[in-house]
Formats: structure tokens, C-alpha cells, sequence
């Protein structure tokens, strides 16, 4: 049941070709949601100035969505109260706690074309927020984030939240690729069509639901805009760092585990059409495997040919090293089908990352063997490198798929 989200985007046609949203009729044509918890201090002032900001600034209808998941406190009579005097305003109540939770369930129920949401501190400052949706109203992008790492931002906050930020975002660009600047600021938009087809394939209800969403997208090939912001830190702010760090932490791996399993597309399933068929990954093994029977083979040649003036572990190495650069431009080219010189540094450079997976697969199975069988000859070690270079082969093909080629 857990991967059957992920799974599904394979099975989802393409979105129409995005069009500009129809601003003329009478209906909201932005939900601005905004979720609490036990915020009774910040929420009457938070939604009066950003109501006063949409009616001076916006110029189209406009909601604000109190989502109230679970507050304890006076949060839910004053969004109540709020709802009954501003006209513009909702206040929908959750049963349950979670942040991503109260944004699918507003998100859901909406029916305006764009759908955003923000932290009920503002801390991000309201006039970025019609540049954070104009370009979905025009039809140039499905997402659009707030950033608080890309130049032109302003950002007040403390050391220990800098550094957690900044961290988790260059974990994410380490070990998903991901392309997004931030992940975790609290403002965020999507076209409503968008969010129809996403929202079914997020597993997590509390913190990690932005990361998800944004993962998801971007292999889906739809495209996320982003605006740098000018932030202030709450001081007051009721997040558990530790926690929300460890969920995090758990969540990168649920997705990262995805991603070597195939369970999420390649880039443009969703918005172009350009799936991830069987018969493409069937097209793909085969020539995965010509190539990688080639590659072997020419290893164990060069190998033997290195092995009586380098020594093994040398005569390994610069095999692998050799052959791993050949493998990484032919497999770009026949197998994933890319062309042209755009990208081949880049390609080059984190094929030699996979390679260190093969060396050390192979150099360790080498040090196993001389530590158990001293006197083993030259057959003996090139059966031992075969067995370790099918491994690593394994491996190298997933890790081409999900990152070093990924569109």
C-alpha cells in the first residue's frame, strides 16, 4: 500500500498544455490556505494583514483558507470569527494534527485554479506573493516556491537554523538530485489541475509533504518556479527542529529508495507524455547490457594487461577508471538516448562517482581473496573481479537511471 502512490505516476496521462488561468468570473481564482495549530496569539493579526494585503494588491477574487488541524486552544473559535467577518475568508476544522494533512485536505476541497499556502507567522514578506503566483495565472509553471537560499534573498534568522536548512537542502541535492534551491519555506503554490494529479501520490501528512510534492513533480517534468524572498524568523516558533529533522531524515530515504527501485519516472511522464513505459526500460536493459558486456570485457583484458607492472590493486583501478569513462559516453548516448555536448561534464563527473562503487566492490573482493587465499593466481582473481563486477554493474545501471542521467 505504501508504494502504490509512487507507483501510480506511471499509469497517469499527461496534463493539457498549460494555458493561462480565466480571471474573469466571480469565483476565487487563488486559495490562499494557511494551517494552524494552537496559533491563537499570531492568527487574528496574520490574516487581517494578509487579507488587507490580497484587497489592495491582487487584483483578481481571492480565499484565505484557515485550516485548523487539531488546535487545542482559542485558534478555532477566532477562526471562526474571522471566517464570519471577513468575506474572503474559510475555516475548516481537521480532526488530526499535520501540516501536510491540513494542506490536502484545503487544497482538495478548493476549486480555485491556484492554490498556495503560508505560514500563519509571515514570515516571508507579502510582496512576493503575486510573484510566486503570476507565473502559474500565466501558464509558464504548475509550482512556484518561495526561496530563502537563491541570490536576492533576505533572510533573518539564527545560526542553528541556518545551518539545519541549509544542510538538509544540500542533502537533498546530494542524494535525490534535486534541482529546487528550498525545500522547506513555508510558501509555496500550484496550479489547482496540478495539484489534482500530485496530491493522490504524497504519503506524508506533517513536515515532509513539501519536500514530496516538490519531488514528485520534478521527476513528473513539471516545472517549479522559484522567488527568492525576504525572511524573518519567529522566534516563537513551536516546530520541533530534532524531530521534524528526523522525519525528514526518514522520508529522504523512503524516497531515495524509490528512486533505485524505479518506482519514480524519469523526467516528463507527467507534463509531456514522455513516460516511463516498460517497453523504454526494456529498451533500455538490453542496451544497458550490450554495452556492460562490452565494458566487462575490456576491463578484464585491460586488467590482465596492467596486472604484471602495476600490481592488482593499481592494475584495477586505472581499469576501471578507464573503462568506467567509456561506459559512462556510450550508455549516454545508446542507452539513454541523450545527444549534444550540454550536460557531459556533469554526466562525466558523477559517473565517476559510481565508478568508486565499483572500485570498491571490486577492490574489496580482491583484498577478501589475498587475505584468504594468499597464494591465489591470476584465474582465481579474474573470476573473483567477474562476480564483483556483475554486482556493481547492478548497481551502476540503477544509479544511471536515477541520477547520473536523469532528465
Amino acid at each position: 500500500m505504501r508504494n502504490q502512490g509512487l507507483l501510480a505516476l506511471k499509469d497517469l496521462s499527461p496534463l493539457p498544455h498549460r494555458a493561462p488561468v480565466a480571471t474573469h468570473h466571480p469565483e476565487p481564482v487563488l486559495d490562499v490556505v494557511v494551517p494552524v495549530f494552537n496559533e491563537e496569539r499570531d492568527l487574528e493579526p496574520s490574516v487581517r494583514r494578509l487579507h488587507a494585503h490580497l484587497c489592495e494588491t491582487f487584483p483578481y477574487p481571492f480565499r484565505i483558507t484557515i485550516a485548523d488541524n487539531a488546535s487545542t486552544d482559542s485558534t478555532p473559535r477566532i477562526a471562526a470569527r474571522l471566517a464570519d467577518e471577513l468575506p474572503e475568508a474559510q475555516w475548516l476544522r481537521l480532526a488530526e494534527k499535520g501540516r501536510g494533512r491540513a494542506l490536502r485536505t484545503a487544497w482538495s476541497l478548493s476549486s480555485a485554479p491556484v492554490l498556495a499556502y503560508m505560514d500563519v507567522d509571515l514570515s516571508t514578506e507579502l510582496t512576493a506573493l503575486l510573484p510566486l503566483v503570476a507565473p502559474l495565472l500565466s501558464g509558464h509553471s504548475d509550482i512556484a516556491i518561495g526561496t530563502r537560499l537563491a541570490p536576492g534573498s533576505r533572510v533573518v534568522r539564527g545560526p542553528k537554523r541556518e545551518i539545519t536548512s541549509r544542510c538538509y537542502n544540500a542533502l537533498l541535492r546530494s542524494v535525490l538530485a534535486v534541482g529546487f534551491s528550498d525545500a522547506q519555506c513555508g510558501f509555496k503554490a500550484v496550479r489547482r489541475d496540478v495539484a489534482e494529479r500530485l496530491l493522490p501520490l504524497i504519503q506524508d501528512s506533517e513536515w515532509f509533504f513539501d519536500t514530496e510534492l516538490l519531488v514528485i513533480a520534478e521527476r513528473a517534468g513539471l516545472r517549479i518556479h522559484e522567488v527568492p524572498v525576504d525572511w524573518v524568523d519567529d522566534p516563537d516558533t513551536r516546530v520541533d527542529i530534532l524531530a521534524t529533522a528526523l522525519a525528514d531524515l526518514r522520508g529522504i530515504v523512503r524516497i531515495g529508495g524509490a528512486l533505485a527501485r524505479g518506482a519514480l519516472p524519469p523526467g516528463g511522464s507527467l507534463r509531456d507524455g514522455g513516460a516511463d513505459a516498460p517497453g523504454r526500460l526494456a529498451t533500455q536493459l538490453v542496451c544497458f547490457a550490450a554495452v556492460g558486456a562490452v565494458s566487462t570485457l575490456a576491463y578484464l583484458l585491460l586488467y590482465a594487461a596492467l596486472r604484471p607492472v602495476a600490481g592488482s590493486q593499481a592494475a584495477n583501478a586505472l581499469a576501471l577508471l578507464v573503462c568506467a569513462v567509456a561506459n559512462t559516453a556510450v550508455n549516454r548516448r545508446l542507452t539513454f538516448g541523450l545527444r549534444g555536448r550540454g550536460g557531459v561534464l556533469r554526466h562525466q563527473g558523477r559517473g565517476l562517482v559510481v565508478l568508486l562503487i565499483g572500485l570498491a566492490f571490486t577492490g574489496g573482493s580482491l583484498a577478501a581473496l589475498h587475505h584468504a587465499v594468499p597464494s591465489a593466481g591470476q584465474a582465481t582473481e579474474l573470476a573473483v573481479l567477474l562476480a564483483a563486477n556483475l554486482g556493481a554493474t547492478l548497481l551502476r545501471f540503477l544509479f544511471f537511471r536515477a541520477w547520473v542521467f536523469r532528465a
